[in-house]
């Protein structure tokens, strides 16, 4: 294949991160629902449980659907879950149509993570994936930054934060057109179609056990942080809600370029040296962000997190995946089913921040999340 069929090939699936950052405007979603409706801290901790919920429930379901219907369609099907959910917060705005497009934005985006990763595999080289899959979060971590801006956007023009909404249903529509018109080779999938049971038993070997719990917590680590960038400056600074949506944007923009950087990096260095070494740092900077008392400190920390954590999932990942090729549909769902951390860490930082009273319970929490993650890499090295 030529450097420039390949390209055009690509760049329609790369394209597909974009759609895939849109379930983290749930970070900053979660302070405009918060105060639109008066919620406690505890019942707002549940609002990325809405987006993050599926990929515990449908990942593997999604994994075992796609060895029948094939990567690229399954892609399809998921840009049309999101663009149906995008709609229907803009046609009546209310608590509970916000969460029903949150829990659509969940389903589309479960199904998109579950095949959109793996449908790199049939456009590039298996040397280049770790590399390659950095690069799309690098395009996820672009739209990740965009969403509090496009938020605010919509909040000084037209008065009402969900006028996003319309703007990311659009961008999903483009994603499917684009990529119905790419021809993308169908994988070859085995004869047997995998149970539930037989996918679940892969998690009997313990690196990949141990992987997909790292998945579940640097997922809790990223939605986690992004949730609690804002709350922190409005607790601490007491900025408006659209001021300290700040933090989240400049989470996004670090997060970016640690995974710009990464994906450059990774193609030098060893995966898991790479991971030791970024993760000590992200320990490091949680723990100083539970003393910040200014809003430089808390800007630089947050920014700190994001850079130092971004290649991590892709790294996590790619082991995974080089664990059992021959079972990669597979090792996807489970790996994507431990996105569902995005579901369980908010809640319990919400829970705790309620019992202490302040922000200081969900630091604690992503402390915690950190801290196994510092384990798995020296576990990873040792393997």
């Amino acid at each position: 294949m030529s450097a420039k069929s390949s390209s055009v090939k690509v760049l329609p699936v790369l394209f597909g991160f974009f759609v895939m950052g849109f379930c983290d405007v749930v970070g900053i979603a979660t302070s405009y629902v918060k105060q639109d409706f008066k919620l406690s801290e505890t019942v707002a901790g549940f609002i990325p449980s809405m987006v993050f919920i599926w990929f515990l429930l449908i990942s593997v379901p999604s994994a075992m659907w796609m060895n029948k219907v094939g990567r690229k369609t399954m892609v399809q099907l998921s840009n049309a879950v999101t663009f149906v959910g995008m709609l229907i917060p803009f046609v009546h705005y209310g608590f509970a149509t916000c969460m029903a497009a949150f829990v659509l934005l969940g389903v589309g985006n479960t199904m998109l993570q579950v095949s959109l990763n793996p449908l790199l595999t049939n456009v590039v080289s298996g040397a280049r994936l770790t590399s390659m899959l950095t690069a799309g979060q690098v395009i996820k971590a672009v739209s990740s930054f965009c969403g509090p801006f496009i938020a605010a956007f919509a909040v000084s023009v037209f008065g009402e934060w969900r006028y996003l909404f319309p703007i990311f249903a659009a961008v999903t529509l483009l994603s499917m057109i684009w990529l119905m018109f790419t021809d993308v080779k169908r994988e070859t999938v085995s004869s047997e179609t995998s149970s539930s049971g037989a996918v679940f038993s892969l998690l009997k070997d313990r690196t990949v056990l141990l992987l997909f719990l790292g998945i579940f917590f640097v997922v809790g680590v990223d939605v986690g942080t992004n949730t609690l960038a804002p709350k922190l400056l409005m607790e601490r600074e007491g900025l408006a809600v659209d001021q300290a949506g700040l933090g989240s944007s400049l989470y996004f923009v670090c997060r970016t370029a640690g995974a710009l950087i990464g994906s450059v990096l990774l193609a030098k260095v060893s995966d898991v040296t790479y991971f030791r070494a970024n993760i000590l740092v992200a320990m490091a900077a949680i723990v100083a962000l539970a003393f910040a008392g200014n809003t430089a400190m808390i800007m630089v920390i947050i920014g700190c997190i994001g850079f130092f954590c971004s290649s991590i999932f892709s790294v996590i990942y790619s082991q995974a995946m080089k664990s059992r090729p021959d079972k990669a549909n597979e090792i996807s769902g489970l790996m994507i089913m431990g996105v569902s951390g995005g579901a369980v860490i908010p809640p319990v930082m919400g829970l705790l921040t309620d019992l202490i009273g302040n922000q200081t319970g969900s630091v604690i929490v992503i402390a915690v999340c950190i801290a196994y993650l510092t384990f798995c890499s020296f576990w990873l090295k040792k393997a």
